[in-house]
């Protein structure tokens, strides 16, 4: 009896080499299919054709014959779960790499993937086979998108190969149910570039707008004999772009300072550039010693001028030592804040009027006190306006901050700018501007005197004023030449003002550190004029006696009427 030969069984065959791993088994490209989130699988049946598909259950194999249409219609496009997944990642030009399990083996990479980073072997883990993501950081991008199911990006990474790339790491599911991440890299070097050039450009734009700013910015601050005063200036951080903030200390003669804080709205060189021409004009307009609202109605105008859609806060205060108070005047600009003696802030509530360059606004001048032993803050907005805070707690913050600040005023400054928490990458810029008025006692004290004499007229007024000038004179021990030139000043000055002026008439006599000043006011607002005496004349070299001996000399009308004319000499120094 014939028995049927028995086959023979099968024996264990050798392991697959790397380069078959994903051909025999692990990935077979013919049958996998890609299930990326929110993909949607599409057939032909959908565009209501029906449309016989090849046979892809093994390679090698013949497709079946297509069935003959019985229509004339156009063959339908093949759907995209038609297209062979092998072919279509071999031939894009993005860079493609396929890993799978809980360590990220190398499945596949494409060709534009091998041409970029050189050839892969399958079957090793991603950190050995693929480098480049693991020293791109990569690996933690895996691990995520494996984890949570979802698509996880790098944006602009720049690979060994120079080049820079956006890596996408998309979870996929293969047959079998085993999950698997396609990794993406799409190639952004042109962005990259163009994006460098671009940050290149805005820095060397904002290096210019800083310079610009810097240079139009005092570079030392005048110092008046009877106050005190630092300044700081902060540029925005390296994201934001320069603005207009200034500041300013003008010395105005007869003991007398300006002081000016401005913020030109908008950012750049065109703000620093406006910026420039209101400072220069504030200096120009403060030589005419006019009141600060007369000031402020003139830079208005000025505004407008140079750009009618540019505008600018600003305050404008002046100080007089004889006065013991701020006379003031704000366009849109943040309240002075004043610390006295005691500790006590004030915030300099006065009516503001609306910023420069609005125009058909009459500004006005208020006032506040700042006797010895006072601290006088002007700031812009930087230093006080957070995006998720209101202003006036930004301004409350800095009167308790200054309530505790003691110290030079440098110092002062320093402790403002900590309390607001300005760092180098603050979004805004900010200036500051602190000024005192110190107690003057003992040696220091005796440099520092005032002496007042009432004029009632008459025909002994004249020799009274001559008088008293020497007397006080003498008794602050000046030199005799400059004792005689003060008394001649003073008389000078108490003549014209006998001729041409009205009561009530003051002789004052200022002495400082560095220098002497004569003051004469009455109630006539007419401002003398030196002229050019004819020989025939018998007046009118008053002013031209005074303007000739004194170091200065000038005139201003008084806030309550009436005028101060004034001079000034400067006083020899130690060991001249």
């Amino acid at each position: 009896m014939c028995t049927a030969a028995r086959p023979p069984e099968p024996r264990p065959g050798p392991e697959p080499a790397a380069d078959d791993y994903a051909r025999q088994g692990f990935v077979n490209f013919t049958r996998w299919s890609a299930r990326l989130p929110g993909t949607q699988r599409r057939a032909a049946a959908r565009a209501g054709h029906t449309v016989t598909t090849p046979d892809r259950r093994g390679e090698g194999s013949v497709p079946a014959a297509r069935a003959e249409r019985l229509t004339d219609e156009p063959p339908p496009a093949p759907a995209v779960d038609e297209l062979p997944v092998r072919e279509v990642l071999d031939r894009v030009p993005a860079l493609v790499a396929l890993v799978h399990g809980p360590d990220h083996r190398l499945a596949y990479v494409n060709d534009a993937y091998a041409a970029a980073f050189g050839t892969r072997h399958p079957g090793a883990p991603a950190a050995e086979a693929l480098p480049e993501l693991r020293d791109l950081g990569l690996m933690p991008l895996l691990d995520q998108a494996q984890r949570s199911g979802r698509p996880r990006t790098l944006k602009s990474r720049k690979a060994p190969d120079g080049r820079n790339y956006t890596f996408t790491c998309t979870p996929v599911t293969e047959d079998g149910g085993k999950s698997a991440v396609l990794v993406f890299a799409t190639d952004v070097t042109d962005h990259a570039e163009a994006a460098d050039r671009l940050r290149a450009s805005e820095r060397r734009q904002r290096e210019t707008a800083v310079t610009l700013q810097r240079s139009l910015l005092p570079q030392e601050l005048e110092q008046p004999d009877d106050l005190r005063i630092a300044a700081t200036y902060h540029p925005g951080g390296t994201e934001a772009a320069v603005g207009g903030d200034w500041y300013d200390v003008i010395t105005l003669g007869g003991g007398r300072t300006a002081l000016v804080i401005g913020d030109v709205m908008g950012r750049g060189v065109r703000a620093a550039a406006v910026m420039g021409q209101l400072r220069t004009a504030v200096r120009a307009y403060a030589r005419l010693d006019l009141p600060p609202h007369e000031v402020l109605q003139l830079l208005d105008g000025l505004a407008m001028e140079i750009d009618a859609n540019q505008i600018a806060t600003c305050v404008y205060a002046v100080h007089d030592p004889n006065e013991g108070r701020l006379l003031y005047a704000s366009a849109g600009h943040l309240p002075i804040l004043v610390r006295d003696e005691n500790g006590a802030v004030r915030r300099a509530d006065e009516p503001t009027g609306p910023p420069l360059g609005t125009g058909g606004w009459m500004h006005a001048s208020g006032t506040v006190p700042l006797g010895p032993g006072s601290t006088a803050v002007l700031y812009t907005d930087g230093l006080v306006e957070r995006r998720d805070e209101d202003l006036d707690d930004g301004i409350a913050a800095l009167e308790r901050a200054l309530a505790g600040a003691t110290g030079t005023p440098q110092v002062v400054c320093d402790r403002l700018v900590r309390s607001a928490g300005v760092t180098a990458d603050h979004d805004d810029d900010v200036a500051v501007l602190v000024l005192q008025h110190p107690h003057r006692t003992g040696a220091d004290g005796e440099l520092f005197r005032n002496a007042a004499l009432e004029l009632l007229g008459g025909v002994e007024a004249a020799p009274r004023a001559r008088a008293f000038a020497s007397g006080v004179l003498t008794s602050w021990r000046f030199p005799t030449e400059l004792h005689d030139l003060g008394v001649l000043a003073a008389s000078e000055l108490v003549a014209n003002s006998l001729q041409h002026g009205t009561p009530p008439m003051r002789l004052r006599l200022r002495r400082t550190d560095r220098r002497l000043i004569i003051e004469v006011t009455d109630g006539d607002d007419h401002l003398p004029l030196r002229r050019l005496a004819e020989p025939g004349d018998e007046s009118g070299r008053g002013i031209a006696i005074v303007a000739t001996i004194a170091s200065h000399w000038g005139s201003r009308r008084t806030p309550g009427g009436g005028k101060a004319v004034w001079c000034e000499f400067l006083l020899p120094k130690a060991g001249d």
